[in-house]
């Protein structure tokens, strides 16, 4: 059953794009990630099941989960249980990553994928979705400060609205809304 439709005129026939094949354009990594209960390496290869172990391994890598596998018993094996509840928030984050840069897509969904992690795991998943980005086109939904600051254009939104748009300098440099949340996310996290 297709999500979406999508139509445009060829040679006066309209073709239709069913939603297997825009899905097949765009990784898309949750807040919430939900794992499957199987191994690390299932769940990793869901992004492309048909690669290579080598290119699987290159995923799990660049997301830095490479680190996570090594710690683990049971390695490439080892169960994530039903959830990803045998994970932390940042194991299964890296595992999210690491599904999307196996799946290789050209859009790339974040939906708030530091939100709720540690300063170990925020660093860490940071690394994979710097990786992640590059040569994609990257819609990405944040709150965190450091997220958003280096993207090529900021959609600042409040009540669903669009209230301010530009780069992360433009908006500073405006100092409307977008600058006065930069400044109070900025304070909250300097030590004191």
């Amino acid at each position: 059953m297709p999500i979406g439709w999508f139509s445009r005129r060829r040679t006066g026939e309209l073709a239709k794009v069913v939603g297997d094949d825009v899905m097949a354009q765009i990784a898309i990594v949750f807040q919430d990630v939900y794992l499957f209960d199987g191994t690390i390496e299932e769940n990793v290869r869901l992004g492309r099941p048909d690669a290579d172990d080598a290119a699987v391994r290159a995923a799990a890598t660049a997301a830095r989960l490479d680190d996570v596998i090594e710690r683990l018993p049971g390695g490439w094996a080892t169960n994530v249980g039903e959830g990803g509840a045998l994970l932390s928030g940042g194991e299964r984050q890296r595992v999210s990553i690491a599904r999307a840069l196996l799946k290789d897509a050209p859009i790339v969904l974040l939906d708030e994928v530091t939100s709720a992690l540690d300063p170990v795991n925020e660093a860490a998943v940071h690394e994979g979705v710097e990786r992640l980005m590059a040569g994609r086109t990257v819609v990405m939904v944040a709150h965190r400060m450091r997220t958003v600051q280096r993207a090529d254009r900021v959609v600042f939104l409040d009540g669903g609205r669009i209230v301010e748009e530009g780069s992360h300098d433009e908006l500073l440099h405006r100092g409307g809304r977008y600058a006065g949340y930069w400044q109070l996310s900025t304070a909250a996290a300097s030590p004191r």
